[in-house]
């Protein structure tokens, strides 16, 4: 074999070994996050997937969840950079169900919205390192924390590379460019409001006051004579 053949050989060689020492991150990840801080903080969040996931029904390009971590490590590894939002929608995605939100599988996409629960153990995290992850490094658009407790609200969009507080309107709501919906509280709870001020409902919800108007209307016509049979 000429030295030539042989370094040619050599060369292949080591792109073959390359190639079968790349390790490839898996993106397949399980969420870590510990348990929601209480009752109150789990129905908040169930509530607001509720209510988004029922008014955008008809979508198929947004991923919405709660308390699922976020994989974000730049070297893509997954025992370090990692953050579990209690409630995150990332759009222009596949609308599938996920064990986690890893970065490097989703083509660099970080939360377009964030909402945070704030606790007396974590408002201070809420508010400082995690505000500041969120301006910096996820460059997320909006970013809102609420206190189910003391119903401390507040939200954030991101002007000029830093959060700018967001301005109420004469509600008391917060209005979110990213979802085209405001965020006010109603009846102590945070929800999601339409643009002609309507309370966005949960499934549960409608189904109970399109029975209140069925009785209602049976009772009208009862109260006119006109006997209603619901045998079939």
């Amino acid at each position: 074999m000429t030295a030539a053949k042989n370094s040619e050989a050599q060369d292949e060689l080591t792109i073959q070994t390359e190639a079968e020492n790349i390790i490839i991150p898996p993106s397949d990840l399980w969420s870590d996050e510990p348990p929601v801080e209480s009752d109150l903080h789990r129905e908040q969040i169930e509530l607001l997937l509720a209510c988004l996931k029922w008014w955008w029904r008809n979508r198929t390009d947004f991923y919405a969840t709660g308390n699922l971590t976020i994989y974000f490590s730049p070297e893509q590894i997954t025992t370090k950079d990692f953050r579990g939002p209690d409630f995150f929608v990332v759009l222009g995605c596949e609308n599938r169900p996920r064990k986690s939100w890893v970065l490097w599988a989703e083509q660099g996409k970080y939360p377009n919205v964030i909402i945070e629960l704030l606790s007396d153990s974590t408002a201070k995290v809420d508010k400082g390192a995690k505000f500041e992850l969120y301006q910096d490094t996820f460059r997320t658009p909006e970013y809102f924390w609420f206190h189910p407790d003391t119903l401390e609200f507040k939200g954030f969009r991101l002007m000029g590379g830093k959060y700018q507080p967001l301005e109420a309107n004469t509600e008391g709501w917060l209005w979110s460019q990213q979802l085209e919906l405001f965020l006010g509280i109603y009846e102590s709870k945070l929800r999601f409001f339409s643009l002609d001020k309507q309370l966005v409902l949960t499934p549960e919800e409608r189904a109970a006051i399109a029975e209140q108007q069925v009785e209602e209307l049976k009772a009208r016509l009862k109260g006119l004579g006109v006997e209603i049979d619901v045998s079939e």
